[in-house]
């Protein structure tokens, strides 16, 4: 399995990206060395391109395959993918809180203790759908990881189309996000651009 090794800060450096996307406070101290060269319109479209999959934690092919179902479904494709994007599971255990960043709740899922509907899911892509409930298992909320998570991860506000009862580590999908509720600093329509080509 491909994994990014690219320290965090460095990559958001690059992407001229806040980390606290990914869920990190820090902040970088360094000044990115800036040429003086104008970015191509390409290079803009490639930019975007690379926020949503280094956010997302997505490699290029399953990236591809993601704009591949955005672009048959209907309504906007730029939209679309972010939505698809959005209802990942690591991503849905990241905005409830159950981990502190996106890579971790990547590891939270991989490591079984998320299910959805009373079943164990560790697939970190699985798409959620309206009316499922994901929880963190009975037994691994008694462990110190998740009781530390609940307290780092106290103040993050949850998205309106997930309730959530912080209590029991459980949340329900009332419904799909819509674009306004997705936070996300991309430029979707420079992606559809790219990948029109």
């Amino acid at each position: 399995m491909a994994v990014n090794r690219t320290p965090v800060l460095k990559r958001c450096r690059s992407l001229d990206l806040d980390p606290t996307f990914l869920g990190y406070d820090k902040k970088s101290h360094r000044n990115p060395q800036r040429s003086g060269r104008k970015v191509s319109e390409y290079g803009l479209q490639l930019r975007e391109k690379q926020k949503a999959k280094f956010i997302y934690g997505v490699l290029e092919k399953p990236f591809r395959n993601y704009y591949s179902r955005a672009d048959r479904m209907k309504g906007s494709t730029g939209e679309n993918l972010l939505v698809l994007l959005e209802r990942r599971l690591d991503n849905i255990v990241f905005r409830l809180g159950f981990a502190r960043t996106r890579r971790e709740a990547r590891q939270v899922v991989l490591h079984k203790f998320v299910t959805v509907n009373g079943q164990k899911v560790n697939v970190p892509s699985y798409s959620v759908k309206v009316g499922d409930v994901v929880e963190v298992r009975e037994e691994a909320r008694s462990m110190q990881r998740f009781k530390d998570i609940a307290e780092a991860t106290s103040r993050r506000l949850i998205p309106g189309w997930l309730e959530v009862d912080k209590e029991n580590m459980r949340a329900t999908v009332k419904e799909l996000p819509q674009r306004e509720a997705i936070d996300v600093p991309v430029n979707e329509m420079l992606i559809v651009e790219l990948y029109s080509k």
